[in-house]
């Protein structure tokens, strides 16, 4: 039993029937929002839509409460004021305005998300695909290094192939891997290295320089093997006596530098005597689709005798 201090039975399902309007209401809102698609609107088109519409149904809200006031008898002449009509407008077109601002702010980060979604799928798509091709290309030249030394050298062809199982093994381990720890990215470097030595003898140099505490950081597995093959095969390749690779690593300001140095020169974007190395393209498309702009990668000459390739590594990503 309502007193009349309290809400009485009608006034209870006026309240009811109002907030029942405002659920049709946004219901009905809703689906026009996804029949015209208001969602990929521009802010600058989108805003005079929801004021306009809000105010609409702010208006409509306050039709349905005169309606059933009148229904249940309880319809009171001032709600035809001018000055209640615009205030009841007003108010139920901003509690409709922020329900709008709500929803779109839900919708656009659900939006943003699944497409953030998608794009780390495609990614991982196409780094797959990168790494796919590192190892044919790999193992073609490696193969080709090994025939050149069968019939003249039989027993460091041996050495040659023991080599290169080791590199096949590292790389089917680290193959479904995105990122590797830096120090199994060096076996792998070191083993190519020590089979290219036997092809060229004495007239490959090599010089490691390697920071301790770079051996935990997280690399794209071949990266560094495949900068390695580029230097050999577009500059020490090149040179009749031959000549040096060095690889050198360190941590600084939270980024792992990566400096490989080797003999031959850099000519227009080109190393001379060659088209633009295939390593080179790979790294550039890995290391932004890894790590977007926070890694660098530059190719220069650093002397008349000397090409010098840097990576710099975010510590995370």
């Amino acid at each position: 039993m309502f007193t009349e201090d309290k809400l009485t039975i009608p006034g209870l399902v006026l309240f009811i029937m109002e907030g029942l309007s405002f659920l049709l209401i946004t219901h009905g809102y809703r689906y026009l929002i996804i029949k015209k698609n208001w969602l990929a609107k521009s802010m600058r088109n989108l805003i005079p839509k929801v004021v306009l519409s809000t105010l609409v149904m702010g208006f409509a809200v306050y039709s349905i409460r005169v309606m059933v006031s009148y229904i249940l008898g309880i319809f009171n002449f001032e709600l035809l004021n001018i000055t209640n009509i615009l205030g009841l407008t007003f108010t139920n077109a901003l509690i409709l305005f922020l329900w709008s601002l709500f929803y779109f702010i839900y919708h656009y980060f659900e939006r943003f998300n699944v497409s953030l979604k998608y794009e780390a799928a495609l990614n991982e798509i196409e780094l797959n695909s990168l790494k796919s091709q590192l190892n044919p290309h790999f193992i073609f030249n490696a193969l080709n290094s090994i025939r050149a030394l069968v019939d003249d050298n039989p027993e460091k062809s041996k050495l040659a192939i023991n080599q290169l199982s080791n590199i096949l093994r590292n790389s089917l381990i680290t193959d479904r891997k995105r990122l590797i720890d830096f120090e199994s990215e060096l076996y792998t470097v070191k083993d190519y290295l020590g089979l290219e030595s036997i092809r060229f003898e004495e007239r490959l140099k090599i010089n490691f320089d390697i920071d301790p505490a770079s051996t935990k950081v997280m690399v794209p597995p071949l990266m560094f093997q495949t900068l390695v093959e580029n230097g050999i095969k577009h500059g020490v390749s090149t040179l009749k006596e031959g000549g040096e690779i060095e690889l050198k690593a360190e941590v600084i300001d939270s980024m792992l530098k990566v400096q490989i140095r080797n003999s031959g020169q850099y000519i227009n974007g080109v190393r001379k005597g060659a088209t633009r190395g295939y390593g080179l393209r790979n790294t550039q498309q890995r290391l932004k689709l890894i790590y977007g702009d926070k890694a660098l990668f530059k190719i220069k000459n650093e002397n008349k005798n000397t090409v010098l390739t840097e990576v710099q590594i975010p510590l995370s990503i």
